[in-house]
């Protein structure tokens, strides 16, 4: 049997490209050698995150639709014909058997490329409400990877799978890297921690919550591990050291989230599909604030799950200033519902999924 090729296609944000890289992973787990392209869109984040992780990346020259100012939106047609060029070139150079989309901009022209030359594709869909590119492709997919019910309102029933998230391989493990982690983040093993994690570009309603509060954690005497994104980096570094704040980790991106989840005794987060699943995993009592703009307020919809089954504290964007920090440090130093919520949470864990999507996409390669 010749090779098997697989193009992985999409990015923009860690919540993509974190699947995108397990999948991949997994792929070479069960059969070693197995080709893998990955194409994103030039200037995002996976241009850096794929090849740090091993791997090939083609970028387009595409971006998404800007809604707040029209005029910018003049050259999206122009990058579109030309990312499905571009699209059409690489997957006849590389002739792949089987292309996968994880969603995001360069998602769309790649697996649309795909199905018009009749090579089969997979859609991992990642939130509880689909997004635009994914519903449009739905319809071409062989086979549409879910980690919620009830997503026979964006695919056909008959093609959607069950699989949950992939998350990083890392975060399956934690034993023995608290410690680890401690040393890492120049923590003090005797004090309670907060990870505090906004989504790989930060979370602005977050980040300015926890400007205002340095002085309240101080007092506290807890520790803090706070990813702020590229955005607020500078603005959070200054407040902190202005606090003299030395209970504070900062940091605009952490690449050791294994040891971030192993210290924290507690997480301040967005609700994000690939959070979700990386805090079922991990077991952690969490404080969500989702993102008030996100696609019909699916991340809203995600953290209502896990309270609807006390596994989590939701707290409204709108309320993030006044409430985000408050509930993080109650939730901190009452044991009895952090026991229950990581109890609770865990049950929604689904381990697998970058093996289950993987087997899916092997064996379509092998009877395409």
């Amino acid at each position: 049997m010749s090779k098997v090729k697989v193009i992985i296609s999409g990015g923009g944000t860690g919540g993509h490209i974190f699947p995108a890289i397990a999948i991949a992973n997994a792929l070479k787990k069960l059969q070693s050698d197995v080709e893998i392209l990955f194409v994103g869109a030039l200037g995002k984040m996976e241009m850096e995150k794929v090849p740090a992780a091993g791997y090939e990346i083609i970028g387009l020259n595409i971006a998404g639709l800007n809604r707040s100012n029209m005029l910018k939106n003049l050259t999206f047609p122009f990058k579109l014909i030309g990312s499905l060029l571009k699209s059409l070139k690489i997957i006849s150079e590389f002739k792949p058997n089987v292309v996968v989309g994880v969603g995001g901009f360069a998602s769309g022209p790649v697996m649309y490329a795909a199905s018009t030359r009749g090579i089969p594709t997979v859609i991992q869909e990642q939130n509880s409400y689909a997004g635009i590119t994914n519903k449009l492709l739905g319809a071409r997919a062989k086979k549409v990877c879910v980690a919620y019910d009830g997503m026979e309102k964006f695919f056909p029933a008959k093609n959607i799978l069950r699989t949950g998230n992939p998350v990083r391989q890392d975060i399956l493990n934690l034993e023995g890297k608290r410690e680890l982690g401690q040393t890492t983040f120049n923590l003090d093993p005797s004090k309670k921690t907060l990870l505090v994690i906004g989504g790989s570009l930060g979370a602005r309603s977050i980040n300015l919550a926890m400007k205002a509060h340095i002085e309240a954690f101080k007092k506290a005497d807890v520790q803090v591990v706070w990813q702020t994104g590229k955005f607020f980096i500078e603005e959070a570094k200054k407040a902190v050291a202005d606090a003299n704040a030395t209970n504070f980790f900062v940091s605009d991106f952490i690449y050791t989230m294994d040891q971030a989840y192993a210290v924290a005794d507690v997480v301040l987060s967005r609700a994000g599909a690939s959070s979700i699943s990386e805090l079922c995993i991990v077991g952690k009592p969490s404080v969500l604030v989702p993102f008030p703009f996100a696609a019909e307020d699916h991340q809203t919809k995600n953290a209502q799950a896990l309270v609807d089954v006390d596994a989590a504290i939701l707290v409204p964007d709108s309320e993030a200033g006044t409430r985000a920090c408050e509930e993080s440090l109650k939730l901190l130093l009452d044991e009895a519902t952090k026991a229950k919520f990581s109890t609770n949470i865990k049950k929604l864990a689904q381990p697998n999924a970058d093996q289950e999507i993987a087997k899916e996409i092997l064996k379509l390669a092998t009877s395409a």
